[in-house]
């Protein structure tokens, strides 16, 4: 009985042992899945900070201003405005809230720089002309 008894209470511990080698290799599939989906919708194009509805008709032309500069939270409103959207659907192409959006066209707070670049993309602007504050 004593030499059967340490094998017995052996085998528990290998089949624990088993299960969570089998539990380690699936949670490690399920990531490597992930991760190459991750890849591909990188690869492709499909970055969450695109807006989902966004047309291929271009936005109506930039009217000629004055030369005097305007402040940044200026032209971000106005660059909103230009392309028809609302701060809503600036937030949400952004996934950002709303309010940072109007902290951001009050002067109250700057969008970060992934939010900048993003931004410059969806009004179909250059960085320069949102940071300068004028339309040429």
């Amino acid at each position: 009985m004593g030499a059967s008894n340490g094998f017995i209470s052996f085998v528990p511990w290998t089949l624990i042992a088993q299960w969570f080698n089998i539990l380690l290799l699936i949670a490690l599939v399920v990531l490597g899945i992930y991760l190459l989906r991750l890849l591909i919708g990188f690869l492709r194009g499909n970055s969450r900070t695109q807006a989902p509805y966004q047309s291929t008709a271009p936005y109506p032309p930039i009217e000629k201003a004055e030369e005097s500069s305007i402040s940044f939270s200026a032209a971000l409103k106005q660059q909103r405005i230009r392309c028809g959207m609302t701060q809503e659907a600036v937030a949400e192409a952004l996934s950002v809230s709303r309010q940072a959006v109007s902290k951001w066209e009050n002067g109250t707070s700057e969008p970060s720089t992934a939010n900048l670049l993003a931004l410059a993309k969806l009004y179909g602007v250059s960085v320069e002309e949102l940071l300068q504050g004028r339309e040429d």
